[in-house]
């Protein structure tokens, strides 16, 4: 989904002892594959992941014997639970049925995978967190470089200096958080150093929506960039959010079909707790860089905040994640928020449905859902009517936005 986050992840998966890469970069031939191989009813990111699977069986001296496909799988409406199977379909129907399509779950919190579990997990979280820092980190420092593709390259370097410290195999828990934690510092002093004006008054855009299409650039026509380039700064819902949110609904699901007294509770407690532990280890680096910039203390403050809405009992998925961190943007002092959604995205078609409200009982808070479906569409006309919104609220908002020491005036 993320370019950090796959490449973290893969790494991670080869510390264990898996051959792990990420799937060549998505261009006009994943559409026409994804395009060819589908019914044409399926949203975007099924035909995107379906092309690029399908490339990688193209390539010179593929063994579909030897091939795995990494596919997750989720529970609830969403049509995302049809993918592995479609995938699975589909590679048979093309003469590679001998390749593995891997689909852990949600509903169990991804825990099926498998042996070595816990040691893949725990890396694998190290990795989504990592790669969550460092999108944050580009995302605050490229609107304002004074040289055009330093923070880029920051960013990319980074990326390579964390995925070869994370595919180390055999190395302790503690080893690995402490070397990750310099990598993180090292990364941070290397952002610092990127010549900028950090000036205040940007539009900072909450970009939320769904998982695949706000954070995959080439499904979303790369938003966030187009955002800064007409001046805008740009705050994306990060992979860890869906982590928590997961974990909750694997708690709430173990609290309705067995109460909190068994070892299915105590085991999530724990995870849940080491989870917590190395995420604010890896996060504290940063701490003074990403101030006015910090994720909610806990997924139930959006669950929450998406109540009077979506209540997360009853509306399962990324409905409730959308809703609630548009609300806790608006808190810390967003001045608009774009909605980024596959087109006929049931997920984003509720949250439009609501979203007028959720504007009209927050100040105006202005609020753009954009449908994305692999057709080129005129994204900066929208986007630029939408900067001129969300300058117009900027004068009349109550949350007053709060910046890091570099910003001035």
């Amino acid at each position: 989904m993320a370019y950090a986050g796959a490449r973290l992840i893969a790494a991670a998966f080869r510390s264990v002892g898996i051959d792990a890469t990420v799937s060549p970069d998505s261009d006009s031939e994943t559409l026409e594959l994804g395009g060819l191989h589908a019914s044409g009813e399926e949203c975007l990111p099924h035909k995107v992941t379906l092309g690029d699977f399908l490339k990688v069986c193209r390539q010179p001296g593929f063994d579909a014997k030897k091939t795995a496909f990494f596919m997750a799988t989720a529970h609830g409406p969403c049509r995302f639970g049809q993918y592995a199977p479609y995938l699975k379909r589909t590679l048979a129907e093309q003469g590679y049925g001998d390749a593995i399509v891997f689909s852990p779950s949600s509903k169990n919190g991804y825990e099926g995978v498998g042996e070595q579990a816990t040691e893949l997990m725990r890396t694998t979280w190290m990795g989504v967190v990592c790669g969550d820092i460092a999108l944050k980190l580009l995302l605050r420092t490229r609107p304002y470089e004074t040289n055009a593709g330093d923070a880029d390259a920051v960013f990319q370097d980074s990326i390579e200096q964390m995925e070869a410290l994370l595919c180390k195999p055999n190395i302790p828990v503690r080893r690995r958080l402490g070397e990750l934690v310099h990598a993180i510092e090292r990364m941070r002093d290397r952002f610092r150093a990127v010549p900028a004006k950090y000036v205040k008054g940007r539009p900072l855009i909450g970009l939320v929506g769904e998982i695949f299409c706000r954070l995959n650039t080439f499904s979303n026509d790369d938003t966030a960039r187009r955002v800064e380039r007409l001046g805008g700064e740009c705050w994306i819902s990060d992979i860890a959010e869906w982590v928590w949110y997961t974990n909750w609904s694997q708690e709430s699901g173990i609290l309705r079909n067995q109460g909190w007294f068994n070892t299915d509770f105590l085991k999530l407690k724990i995870k849940t707790h080491l989870q917590r532990k190395y995420e604010h280890t890896l996060v504290a680096p940063v701490a003074e860089d990403l101030k006015g910039y910090e994720e909610p203390h806990d997924v139930r403050e959006v669950l929450q905040a998406s109540q009077p809405y979506l209540p997360a009992e009853g509306c399962l998925g990324e409905m409730v994640l959308s809703v609630g961190k548009t609300i806790y943007l608006y808190g810390k002092g967003a001045d608009g928020i774009i909605d980024i959604s596959p087109f006929t995205c049931m997920n984003g078609i509720i949250c439009e449905a609501v979203y007028p409200a959720v504007s009209e009982a927050h100040d105006g808070l202005p609020i753009r859902a954009l449908h994305f479906d692999g057709v080129n569409a005129n994204t900066d006309r929208d986007i630029e009517i939408f900067l001129d919104l969300a300058k117009a609220y900027q004068k009349r908002k109550r949350h007053a936005r709060i910046y890091p020491d570099v910003f001035r005036d």
